[in-house]
């Protein structure tokens, strides 16, 4: 993937090497807003990777999986922060330039798809843990977007952890999952998220909460897909391999396969972001038409329960 050209990001909030940003420890092992279900699968994945569960199922509640908008909104907003000093090392610079390819393809595309004007999301580079507008932010969580500041959370160990864990890797699959979380930015400025939470409030169980957040997430990964298509027209990024290793990294994260991998077996009901084959799908589905409206995976039930 070509950025090594591009510019830098003016909305990098580095934190890395900040002392006693937030203190993490003793977070109680609770389900909080989520159900026993997901508890257990999370729990299971937690096992799998080597992942303490209690942390994946702090990063799932400041999701807002499961939850009720009143108790999202109640979480710890953010202190303001001094804005930092540009990152300079190779992994800053390469996070930088790609968040300024999305933040200069969406200034182009919301307003001409959606006449919607972008509305730039800082992201939080962090070592460990830090504070965000959702409450405590921790790598084990692996990066984030958090609607009540608007940013996006990101400790760069997590492309390691692809890289050992989750077999994906390389500078277009890290990209990609920046500009998945820049696509829940999008969802935000749409009004997706806000509508989801009110239907989340509403659901008669975990399992449709729990297909509402997947919706969301397979969202993002179509949103992704779009900001890949009009960067390639644009400045021609993708090389050879790239898109192959940015849907090595789809199928790796799918909620079945991380499942079968810990138990043997998927229980669909209990997804949060989508199996494999749907996480594919709809990245894919954006690379090829550019188009912020082929993403409405709310009205496309049938390709949603297809892949399952």
């Amino acid at each position: 993937m070509r950025w090594e050209d591009f510019r830098q990001s003016a909305n990098v909030e580095d934190r890395r090497g900040d002392e006693g940003d937030v203190g993490v420890a003793g977070l109680p092992f609770s389900g909080g807003g989520l159900g026993i279900g997901t508890v257990i699968v999370l729990g299971l994945i937690g096992y799998m990777l080597g992942i303490d569960p209690r942390l994946l199922i702090s990063g799932a509640e400041m999701a807002g999986v499961g939850r009720s908008q009143p108790q999202y909104e109640q979480r710890q907003q953010a202190q303001p922060r001094q804005p930092s000093t540009p990152p300079t090392d190779q992994t800053g610079r390469f996070v930088s330039a790609v968040l300024a390819q999305n933040e200069d393809v969406w200034s182009d595309i919301l307003p001409a798809q959606k006449q919607i004007r972008f509305k730039a999301a800082p992201l939080v580079l962090f070592s460990g843990a830090t504070r965000s507008g959702c409450g405590a932010a921790q790598s084990a969580m692996g990066p984030f977007y958090c609607p009540n500041d608007g940013k996006i959370y990101l400790d760069t160990s997590f492309f390691n952890d692809m890289k050992a864990k989750l077999g994906g890797g390389g500078d277009f699959a890290y990209a990609y999952v920046i500009a998945h979380e820049m696509g829940h930015h999008i969802e935000n400025l749409l009004g997706v998220l806000p509508r989801v939470q009110r239907a989340q409030q509403q659901a008669s169980s975990q399992a449709q909460a729990n297909s509402l957040s997947v919706r969301v997430e397979l969202m993002a990964d179509c949103l992704a897909g779009v900001w890949a298509a009009n960067a390639d027209r644009k400045w021609r990024i993708i090389e050879q391999g790239d898109v192959e290793k940015a849907i090595a990294t789809a199928t790796a994260i799918g909620d079945d396969r991380l499942q079968k991998a810990s138990r043997g077996y998927a229980v669909p009901d209990s997804f949060t972001h989508g199996s494999s084959a749907q996480r594919v799908n709809w990245f894919q589905k954006g690379l090829k038409t550019g188009q912020v409206d082929a993403c409405n995976t709310f009205a496309n039930t049938a390709a949603n329960a297809s892949a399952r």
